[in-house]
């Protein structure tokens, strides 16, 4: 599996495979080609069903533009076989002679991909893909799943992960702050405020939950509006962990060296599904976004609460089990509806199976590996209407409806 620093990636929102990528691939093939007179970008499948409530031609014209013109062109009904987020870049010379061609993918969390090609890889860091593996070691050596990622990483992993801490808790006090209407045709007015106000006024378990809701959506519409978020595993999921991690930190004065231990081992988790299975909404539907987010931050606070190597396994997959077959079907293909709701409503449930595992021994007969197989394998079912298309699901019934 390659590092964690891949997975939680820095930037802007309001999509990893949508923004992040396409603009990565712009920077990339403009880097190659400056002397180009003029660049044709075709964007195919999820990239161009969803691509202009993703801000992905924005994200390609902010790059090459000041450069050189940019012509877009959208094919939606076109998927390739390799992944569904396909954009091939062309340069062309004065006489409007292509000079080279370049097709790549975006894969889920911002990373790219080209079929059939190693060189946009980077090294693998752990000799161990799979948590069954990884579980053993830790119960023959009496480690933990941070000491793992340590030993691949090493130390220097925790100078990133203090800068992955810091932007997730900007976001969620930028959020908090935050007032007006989100971008886009919805017109959808900011909820974390008020939910975080009207949470101060209850008290214990209700308090508690109003809080992470209001954490959870503080970081959604951050990412909404095109703010500085970590992708955790994605845009479209960054306000589950830091949410749980917020409020435990603030409930529960862990440290930060605490709070990085569990972030660790929820990239981990993370690392794990994305080698083994999707991170894409675009490949296997909002199961492997806010599903893997919610299994992240479910094995990031059973660790901060003491649990057990078989436990924290236990609340990961819990938390990745109860959200297979959720399908990614964005309303205007904006990253609001039900995107925003769906991470403030994760993250109780990431809280939820923390608690359910620490009443159990650990012990199940579902493995978090079992449950990546089976959410991968209904990845793979669900019709593409249900994959980041906008043509099924909420997204019609919201066109319907209107």
């Amino acid at each position: 599996m390659k590092s964690i620093k891949e997975l939680y990636r820095i930037g802007t929102g309001p999509s990893s495979s949508h923004t992040m990528g396409p603009r990565k691939a712009a920077e990339i093939f403009l880097a190659r080609h400056p002397e180009a007179s003029s660049f044709q970008v075709t964007l195919y499948g999820s990239l161009a069903a969803t691509g202009k409530g993703h801000m992905t031609d924005i994200a390609i014209l902010d790059v090459i533009q000041p450069h050189a013109p940019v012509e877009i062109q959208w094919q939606p009904h076109v998927f390739f076989p390799f992944h569904p987020n396909g954009m091939t870049f062309k340069s062309l010379d004065a006489g409007g002679k292509v000079t080279d061609e370049w097709t790549v993918f975006s894969i889920g969390g911002g990373a790219l991909a080209e079929e059939g090609h190693d060189n946009l890889a980077t090294p693998e860091v752990y000799d161990m893909n799979k948590m069954s593996q990884i579980l053993y070691w830790c119960e023959h050596t009496g480690k933990s799943y941070w000491e793992y990622v340590e030993q691949c990483e090493g130390k220097e992993i925790w100078e990133f992960l203090a800068e992955v801490w810091n932007t997730m808790k900007e976001a969620v006090r930028r959020g908090l702050d935050a007032e007006g209407v989100l971008p886009g045709p919805l017109h959808l007015r900011r909820k974390a405020s008020s939910y975080y106000i009207r949470a101060k006024g209850y008290k214990d378990s209700l308090q508690s939950r109003g809080l992470v809701f209001a954490y959870a959506l503080a970081v959604s519409e951050e990412n909404a509006s095109g703010g500085k978020i970590v992708t955790a595993p994605t845009c479209g999921a960054c306000g589950v962990v830091p949410a749980v991690l917020y409020h435990l930190q603030n409930t529960r004065d862990f440290s930060d060296a605490r709070i990085l231990r569990a972030l660790a081992t929820a990239g981990l988790i993370g690392n794990v599904v994305k080698f083994n299975a999707s991170i894409s909404g675009a490949e296997a539907g909002c199961q492997a976004e806010v599903g893997v987010a919610c299994s992240m931050a479910s094995a990031a606070a059973s660790q901060l609460f003491g649990g057990s190597p078989t436990q924290i396994e236990y609340a990961a997959e819990m938390g990745l089990e109860h959200h297979l077959g959720m399908t990614c079907d964005p309303v205007c293909g904006l990253v609001q509806i039900p995107c925003i709701e769906r991470n403030a409503y994760a993250a109780a449930r990431a809280l939820d199976a923390n608690i359910y595992s620490a009443f159990s021994d650990g012990h199940h007969r579902v493995s978090f590996d079992k449950v990546v197989e089976v959410m991968k394998q209904t990845g793979h079912d669900l019709p593409s209407l249900y994959k980041e298309t906008s043509e099924g699901g909420l997204a019609k019934n919201y066109q319907q409806m209107d």
